[in-house]
């Protein structure tokens, strides 16, 4: 059997020369173009092919779509927290501004009368993160991201947006232990803002609650009144909202009303809180070591007055050899006149 042999097999792509190939095949195109331009016969088969691929368009895209969507959404996340949070700082600093207008409008009304001021803290605070918190009912307490090192100090106010939260207990150095207002072992002086009564509000336990005890029966005081911190003590500053009274009950044969208020702080959602840094000039001085005073003279232990000599001769002081009468004044208030007696013997002279 013979085998085929390349001369042998049927060209079925055979053909006329490849420069008369080329010839008809840019005719053919160049007519094509001019048909499409002038009546658009191949829109709609070039809408056809273009549906056709778009599938594979979009496959061959995919890997670098998203990558630009990461990028974007990953650096535009990045933006927004920082930019929530830089948001979140300036309004807690603003709102701690400004929550003390009603105490300072209630001072203001009182100061022709007083003529007298107290020292306000100033501006100066230090924003803290809570890090944990320990809400059981016997220990209310959160733990704060500043410390020692970062400027916190045992007993120093906290504050939020809207009230007092509570002050630190415990130092850790890189952070610190805070108690709540509403810790059970808790009380901070307040006083209202309506008519300036004093009093303190104790824990209770519980986050919407404070109690006021020491109310006698016939104060001033009624719901909606706001408590603001009193200043008292030292430990909080003066002029921050601190509860709103929501009960005041009086049972009969008590001798104190039963008062309880809500605390302005929301102590329940609070994530950042402000540390109160009070002025230099109120916090206590070491004592100096000073020398002590040198002791009085010897005169002034006996009675008679320092810087005189002890031979001198005082008012109302009978002088040595003469009489009461000759030494007090006559007339004087006090003075006793002498007894007619004879006067003593005149001293002998020496003989030379």
């Amino acid at each position: 059997m013979a085998l085929p042999t390349r001369d042998s097999e049927p060209r079925l792509f055979s053909g006329p020369a490849p420069g008369l190939r080329l010839v008809v095949l840019v005719t053919l195109s160049i007519v094509l173009m001019v048909l499409d331009h002038r009546d658009q016969h191949l829109a709609r088969i070039r809408g056809y092919l273009a549906a056709a691929l778009y599938p594979l368009q979009e496959a061959v895209d995919a890997p670098f779509a998203a990558q630009r969507w990461m990028a974007t959404n990953l650096a535009a996340r990045d933006s927004l927290v920082a930019e929530n949070g830089q948001l979140r700082r300036e309004i807690l600093l603003g709102s701690a501004r400004l929550q003390r207008l009603a105490a300072l409008e209630a001072e203001n009304a009182r100061m022709r009368a007083l003529l007298d001021s107290t020292p306000k803290v100033g501006n100066r605070a230090l924003i803290a993160e809570i890090l944990s918190v320990d809400m059981d009912r016997l220990r209310q307490r959160v733990v704060l991201n500043r410390g020692s090192r970062d400027g916190a100090f045992v007993g120093q106010a906290l504050i939020d947006a809207r009230g007092v939260v509570g002050q630190i207990t415990r130092d850790r150095g890189t952070s610190s232990e805070a108690l709540l207002i509403t810790d059970p072992d808790h009380a901070v002086p307040v006083e209202i803002v309506r008519n300036g009564l004093r009093t303190i509000a104790l824990g209770t336990g519980d986050l919407e609650r404070l109690s006021l005890p020491f109310l006698a029966r016939n104060s001033d005081i009624k719901a909606g009144d706001l408590l603001v911190s009193s200043g008292l003590g030292g430990s909080f500053p003066a002029g921050y909202p601190v509860a709103t009274v929501q009960e005041v009950r009086g049972d009969s044969g008590e001798p104190f009303l039963v008062v309880s208020a809500r605390p302005e702080a929301a102590l329940e959602r609070i994530r950042e809180v402000l540390l109160v840094q009070p002025p230099p000039a109120d916090v206590a001085a070491p004592p100096e070591d000073r020398p002590l005073p040198p002791p009085p003279p010897a005169a002034a232990r006996m009675g008679k007055p320092a810087g005189r000599q002890a031979g001198a001769a005082q008012p109302g002081t009978p002088a040595p050899g003469g009489n009461a009468a000759a030494a007090a004044p006559a007339g004087a208030p006090g003075s006793v006149p002498a007894p007619a007696t004879a006067p003593p013997p005149a001293p002998a002279e020496h003989e030379e």
